[in-house]
């Protein structure tokens, strides 16, 4: 198999699957005990804090661990609404908020049901290339604007957006930031002074971590009501016994990441910049790329096979894993949000498949899956 699906998940690293059999096997103690198990649990959490708040530049009390990357979109955009935004004997409603049209469904469901319950949702579209516009943002603020959240990084597409510029804006209208960099961490830079955002996203299956962990970094001095509720784990901001395990997990693939990322990210770069420009130049016609004017994720490419289906190309690559959209939505067979906001046209649109590479691919298997996806081209012609 040839696996170029890392924008949907990735392996668990060997020294994290190293660091957390411990806490598996015989360091199972809870960490709010008061004996000698527990102290070393509470101990391997803070100290998993710490790794995570070096890798992003803040503060470890700023680090909020949860169950993955939706789970702590839902706390940052649930949680300022409800507590900046009550109306009167309502515990929710009445505030505003503001979200780009390329979001995971993470946050635009989110939004979504914010808006059933009293918000309103303005929804701010992109170029061609999928990048929003900061001053669309600005002209989206209102006074009873609470929240903007808009994605690092495109999961799709893999355009970075201008969150620091976002964020500017923000602060200086004092309105809340929220970004979701769970597709961005571990690619590119993500250092939370430079981005200067209130509220940030980190999903650990993206980083070669396990699936079902996830952090919130939360600025100090920023308030949201809490979406769960029970004991006072993390802060209270998020109650349940810690996943002590999968925290450690978390942070060992952050020291990873802080150690190799600009090697990492460059060599990532070339097998992309490779796999697509065989691809551009030996079908013809040529396949176009998504947001290959924009900045973008150096693992991602996002191309448009011409008058082919992206869902059939694929099913005759039975040893390449790849995806036709987001993982977590490809079942549908419509257009995606994204594609949709860069104003794809529905027949290009069918051709697309997403090819995202990652510290596990060789240049071997760029050179196959090249090969697999042009026979594949061709046999369907």
């Amino acid at each position: 198999m040839i696996y170029l699906d890392y924008n949907a998940t990735t392996p668990i690293a060997t020294a994290v699957r190293n660091a957390m059999q411990p806490f598996l096997d015989t360091h199972f103690g809870n960490p709010s005990s008061g004996h000698a198990l527990g102290r070393l649990t509470a101990q391997a959490i803070e100290t998993a804090r710490s790794e995570l708040a070096s890798l992003l530049n803040c503060q470890a009390n700023e680090i909020v661990f949860t169950g993955g990357g939706t789970e702590s979109n839902n706390m940052a955009i649930q949680g300022a609404m409800f507590r900046h935004a009550p109306l009167p004997n309502m515990a929710v409603g009445g505030g505003h908020l503001v979200i780009s049209a390329i979001e995971h469904p993470a946050t635009s469901q989110v939004a979504t049901f914010l808006e059933s319950l009293g918000n309103e949702v303005t929804r701010v579209g992109c170029n061609n290339q999928g990048v929003i516009d900061p001053a669309d943002i600005e002209a989206a603020l209102r006074e009873n604007t609470v929240l903007v959240s808009v994605m690092h990084a495109n999961n799709e597409v893999g355009a970075l957006q201008p969150i620091a510029e976002i964020a500017k804006i923000c602060r200086e209208r004092g309105v809340l930031c929220h970004t979701d960099a769970a597709q961005s961490i571990g690619k590119v830079p993500v250092d939370i002074e430079e981005l200067g955002v209130d509220l940030l996203t980190l999903a650990g299956h993206k980083i070669y971590a396990p699936k079902g962990i996830g952090a919130l970094y939360v600025r100090e001095g920023v308030e949201l009501e809490p979406v769960l509720h029970g004991a006072g784990h993390e802060q209270g901001r998020r109650p349940g016994t810690e996943n002590v395990p999968y925290i450690v997990g978390l942070g060992k693939a952050a020291t990873l990441l802080t150690e190799d990322l600009e090697t990492a990210a460059e060599r990532m770069r070339n097998l992309r910049d490779f796999l697509e420009t065989r691809l551009v130049r030996e079908i013809h016609p040529s396949p176009t790329v998504n947001a290959g004017e924009a900045e973008r994720l150096p693992n991602t490419l996002s191309i448009n096979f011409p008058r082919v289906n992206g869902a059939e190309l694929l099913a005759k690559c039975e040893d390449l894993c790849a995806s036709t959209g987001a993982a977590c939505h490809s079942g549908i067979s419509s257009l995606s949000a994204t594609l949709r906001a860069m104003q794809l046209d529905e027949q290009t649109a069918q051709g697309t498949v997403r090819l995202s590479v990652g510290r596990g691919t060789s240049e071997d298997d760029v050179q196959r899956a090249a090969s697999m996806l042009i026979e594949a081209w061709q046999s369907l012609q």
